[in-house]
């Protein structure tokens, strides 16, 4: 969850630098980087953000080799100690990691007992043990050697104080990308650091190392063998993730909600109907069981994929949180099939899963960057179109996720045609709601003062409201809990008074009669009550209204409201929106 930049070429702090400002979303605790100056390597580093890292260096200061590092903490606080990069006990190598090393208590036991540890960090540790067996062995060796010790997950960039022509890079799990522009070199933990300087990029394979050194890429498995690589593409432009007129990210990134369902109704249909890769279609056509998997925001998009596939193709499936299924088996049926819905493609818990089952079971994925470890994990890759996210709160990719099950339930139900005009009807309802600016802002003022929150419905509207509880959460820090109506009173109405907001979800016919009787009962217990309703369902005292939509889609209008009051509501509590505390946005560590 932290990212990680080395530079080899001119301007290698700017470039650092800059990289690292792009990366920063992965983490902003503290922020540090290594820089050559006269054939020796000056640390600049601190807790906070990239920003105060600036003021400490001269961001122009000519240097040809430079590492950086902006820190989502694991082990040890947030502060300049625990800052990366760090050194070894000799002085020779320098460091930066995104991961996380599992047994580092057992190998400073067992191989670096007598070093004195200046950190807090399982980092100190990789690099103390490949100081320790460069006593016996060259650079490469020493960290093939320490990689067969390591457990966990990392991808780290080193400097050798003897040798400062090169960047070492050595990777398991965590995500590490190369560019070659000319006969410079950029290594990172995303392409977004890579965007401003080239379009192309190679992949680091798990259990691999190697350096980067005048015009070479030398990269190799652990038993020496040496590996090629081949040039991919990606088509992330510096425009698509500047903030334009928008003040945050997350504002930007939800108000985009409505042109992503343009653009995967674009890439999923032709003239001749749908188009999805028929292998998919009769994979999940035969299967008798969807085993879901995904995490935070996904996870809850997921409760829609489940509901497409069981009511329009009745096809039992069940969603898993990932973390949990780490640990955990489902019930084994004869052809099941595992969907995997994921933002970046990077999430640490769903990869380490999926490798469990690949081979075994059929994979199906669904996220953002089909380049990531769990599309080039799965046997089938669908893209969300949802382009870049920026802002750590996901948006507009559980819009995507809804709208992309959705056509793929109908297309293996053969009834995709009719989705079509339903989603662009629902896409042009949603420009219109994104208008309605004063609506939310009428409601964050009503409740950011608020220490509890609670989100009620039923059914679908359920579903959403465990979204809208996450996004206040994440961005307003306000606690929030979401539950189905009907089981407030099976406890949680204890903690109700005149203190606790209650905003209901009502876009489902069927539920709308006995969420109002729950919507009496709270106020009965003097709750302050505010209604998200569809427009045949309201009434004149509802305080969001939204226009028709089909039953089924309701979840891509109410999830984009509800998102757009956290972020009102955010704003009103002055907090950090698109960098909440705490929080990153690719969750690489387990």
């Amino acid at each position: 969850m932290c990212g990680i930049i080395g530079y080899l070429g001119k301007d290698a702090s700017k470039n650092v630098i800059e990289g690292l400002e792009k990366l920063e979303y992965r983490g902003y605790d503290s922020a540090g980087i290594a820089i050559k100056t006269n054939n020796d390597i000056t640390i600049f580093k601190d807790k906070g953000r990239v920003n105060h890292l600036k003021e400490l260096i001269n961001i122009n200061s000519k240097s040809d080799l430079a590492i950086g590092h902006t820190r989502w903490a694991t082990h040890g606080e947030a502060n300049q100690i625990n800052a990366h990069p760090h050194t070894s006990y000799s002085g020779r190598y320098i460091i930066v990691h995104n991961g996380v090393i599992e047994n580092y208590k057992s190998i400073k036991y067992s191989y670096l007992k007598d070093i004195d540890f200046i950190s807090k960090t399982d980092t100190e540790v990789i690099a103390n043990l490949i100081d320790y067996f460069s006593k016996s062995y060259n650079t490469i060796d020493s960290i093939r050697k320490a990689m067969t010790l390591m457990e966990g997950s990392y991808a780290v960039l080193l400097i050798d104080k003897l040798d400062l022509n090169k960047i070492y890079f050595f990777k398991n799990k965590s995500p590490l990308v190369i560019s070659k522009v000319n006969n410079e070199f950029i290594l990172a933990s995303d392409i977004l650091a890579m965007i401003d300087h080239t379009n192309s990029y190679y992949s680091v394979s798990d259990s691999s190392l190697g350096y980067v050194s005048n015009d070479e890429i030398y990269m190799i498995d652990l038993l020496g063998n040496k590996l090629e690589f081949s040039l991919s593409y990606f088509d992330v432009s510096s425009e698509s993730v500047d903030k334009g007129l928008y003040e945050h990210y997350m504002l930007k990134e939800i108000s985009e909600s409505p042109e992503v369902i343009r653009r995967i109704l674009s890439l999923y249909y032709d003239s001749d109907g749908i188009n999805i890769d028929y292998n998919i279609i009769k994979l999940l056509q035969n299967a008798d069981h969807i085993n879901i998997v995904a995490s935070g925001t996904s996870m809850y998009a997921s409760m829609m994929t489940k509901y497409f596939f069981e009511k329009y193709c009745s096809i039992p499936s069940e969603v898993f949180c990932a973390s949990e299924l780490v640990y955990s088996s489902p019930i084994v049926t004869k052809n099941p099939v595992y969907l995997f819905l994921s933002q970046s493609g990077e999430t640490a818990d769903s990869i380490t899963v999926l490798k469990k089952i690949k081979g075994i079971y059929p994979v199906i994925s669904m996220t953002n960057s089909v380049t990531s470890s769990i599309a080039r994990l799965s046997d089938y890759t669908l893209n969300l179109c949802a382009g870049r996210e920026i802002a750590v709160a996901s948006t507009k990719t559980y819009t995507a996720e809804i709208a992309l099950s959705a056509i793929l339930a109908f297309a293996v139900r053969s009834k995709a045609d009719e989705l079509k005009e339903e989603l662009l009807k629902t896409a042009d309802i949603m420009d219109k709601m994104l208008i309605n600016k004063d609506l939310y802002i009428q409601l964050a003022n009503r409740i950011y003062n608020a220490n509890s929150l609670f989100y009620m419905g039923r059914g679908i509207d359920y579903w959403v409201c465990m979204e809208a509880a996450l996004k206040l959460k994440e961005v307003s820090y306000i606690h929030a809990e979401a539950y189905p109506s009907g089981e407030l009173k099976h406890g949680p109405i204890a903690l109700v008074d005149e203190n606790t907001p209650i905003i209901s979800i009502i876009t489902q016919e069927g539920t709308n009669p006995i969420v109002r009787v729950n919507i009496k009962e709270v106020r009965a217990r003097n709750a302050n009550t505010y209604v998200i309703s569809m427009e045949t369902l309201s009434k004149n005292t509802d305080d969001i209204v939204i226009p028709n939509v089909i039953h089924y889609l309701t979840p891509l209008v109410t999830g984009m409201v509800v998102q757009l009051i956290a972020y009102y509501t955010a704003k009103l509590k002055n907090t950090d929106i698109d960098k909440p505390k705490n929080l990153a946005k690719c969750v690489t560590v387990e």
